[in-house]
């Protein structure tokens, strides 16, 4: 294990696990180390669970569950809004761990810590008029009532991208509900979640509801899936990743699935539609704070003929001004990427895209800086069939096409596998309402964008399972049970 100075010497010095109600190293001391992504220098290491870490977890989960799930809808509410204060008070630490471990600027790190302060709030607030109702029986012999039950332990994988805010889409309900949670960060940004789980530890939360895990496939995510504890595999990730997680979870028990998958968003823009919004939206998400690491990012941008040479001028005006680089050293506007795979992934995307045809206008490689940079990119492209129309490029890569006719642009909008978000932009209300019902995806955001936690956050096809955000999320924490008595 690395020395306790060495440690010291980290901004965050070393994360333990979280089982139990106690903070501990794996039964091996193994650590990792994580990485700003900013200027490549670690700031934590991570202790490593074991196989059986985990397996210890799931079991102390379990038990948790039994308590938290017996306790009363008030008593769970108190406990919630208590963990929520502590996060709150602790607000700038958890904001610098989300700027450190994912390089993001100070002004994108807010996002991620109002959505799990309101996240604990909103659930703790919705539990309570969560009833259950009953149903008229049709030959009058029976009364037949429905209750809401607890599911059971849950098991979260988290994407790195909003290492916050994924987790209090996870925990809000899962407290709520009366489950006990396990969550498995990732690698690459697992500073945030121990940092709560340490917090949690501070007010002596009840052991076993909330466990906090690092390590590896074999060690963590294999057992935490193969395992018959978990009544629910919860996830936000790749579609390959949640692909892998039901195969493992499959195995030896059925289990539900709550899965959000990212998705390849289309964005279209009618030659009446607010040019300015659109491009301020696209500006904010694709060369924002979080550089275009978002699910709901558009990838794939239609812009109709009349408008085109003009919304593409301002598109590289933009990206071209945009600045980079870590809010700790200057003055920015976007991030980096959260690794050095990520900056791979990304640059083969561009480099595959020029191969087919596609015009760069801005950007296209990296940065020339220490640190995962990469520099806001506009691809123009003809091709309607280039590879990279269909594959999510999780980074601030824009590729422009122009089209002529609404059927044209429906059928480019729904040539994906996967349907998380799309845009449209126009003043045309026929076009709104048809488009609303025709793209193949779970939200439509006209003429602006807008995301809350009370708002249900889903896709479609390859996009994921159940959804997150929304009072709606909670039915998947729960056993809605039918109580039929006679008369």
């Amino acid at each position: 294990m690395q020395s306790t100075i060495e440690e010291k010497q980290l901004q965050f010095g070393h994360k333990k696990l979280y089982i139990n109600g106690r903070l501990v190293n794996g039964q091996s001391n193994e650590v990792s180390s994580l990485v700003c992504p900013a200027n490549n220098q670690p700031v934590a290491t991570l202790a490593q669970a074991t196989f059986e870490d985990t397996q210890f977890a799931l079991q102390t989960a379990q038990e948790g569950f039994q308590y938290w799930s017996r306790l009363s809808v008030d008593e769970r509410v108190e406990w919630m809004l208590k963990l929520r204060q502590q996060l709150e008070k602790n607000a700038d630490l958890l904001r610098e761990a989300v700027c450190h471990e994912m390089g993001k600027t100070w002004a994108a790190s807010e996002e991620d810590i109002n959505s799990i302060l309101d996240a604990l709030e909103f659930y703790a607030e919705e539990i309570k008029v969560k009833e259950g109702f009953e149903i008229k029986d049709r030959q009058g012999t029976h009364t037949h009532q429905m209750i809401y039950q607890p599911l059971g332990v849950v098991t979260a994988f988290l994407a790195w991208n909003f290492p916050l805010l994924n987790l209090g889409f996870k925990l809000g309900p899962a407290l709520a509900a009366g489950c006990s949670i396990i969550i498995k960060a990732s690698e690459s940004s697992a500073i945030s979640a121990s940092i709560i789980a340490e917090l949690a530890h501070e007010i002596d939360f009840p052991k076993g509801v909330i466990t906090v895990l690092h390590g590896n496939r074999k060690n963590v995510g294999v057992p935490l899936c193969e395992s018959t504890i978990p009544q629910l595999i919860t996830m936000i990730g790749s579609t390959f990743t949640a692909q892998k997680l039901i195969e493992q979870s499959v195995k030896t028990s059925i289990k539900r699935y709550s899965m959000e998958c990212g998705g390849n968003a289309p964005f279209i823009v009618f030659e009446d539609g607010n040019m300015q919004d659109a491009l301020d939206i696209t500006t904010a998400i694709k060369f924002g704070g979080n550089a275009g690491q978002v699910c709901v990012a558009p990838n794939r941008f239609y812009i109709q003929s009349d408008v085109y040479k003009s919304f593409k001028t301002q598109l590289v005006e933009r990206a071209n001004q945009t600045r980079v680089g870590y809010y700790k050293e200057e003055e920015v506007d976007m991030g980096p990427l959260a690794n050095k795979a990520q900056v791979e992934s990304v640059q083969h995307f561009v480099d595959e895209c020029v191969k087919e045809g596609g015009k760069v206008l801005a950007g296209g490689t990296t940065l020339d800086k220490a640190g995962c940079y990469f520099a806001p990119t506009v691809i123009e492209m003809t091709d309607r069939s280039a590879s990279i129309l269909q594959h999510e490029v999780f980074g601030p890569v824009c590729v422009i096409m122009e089209f002529e006719e609404k059927e044209e642009v429906l059928a480019l909008a729904n040539d994906s596998t996967a349907g998380l978000a799309s845009y449209i932009f126009s003043e045309n209300e026929a076009v709104l309402d048809e488009f609303a019902r025709r793209l193949e995806f779970g939200e439509v955001q006209q003429n602006g964008v807008k995301y809350d936690i009370n708002l249900p956050h889903l896709g479609v096809k390859n996009s994921g399972i159940s959804m997150d955000c929304s009072k709606y999320a909670l039915d998947d924490y729960l056993i809605l049970k039918r109580i039929s008595k006679k008369i």
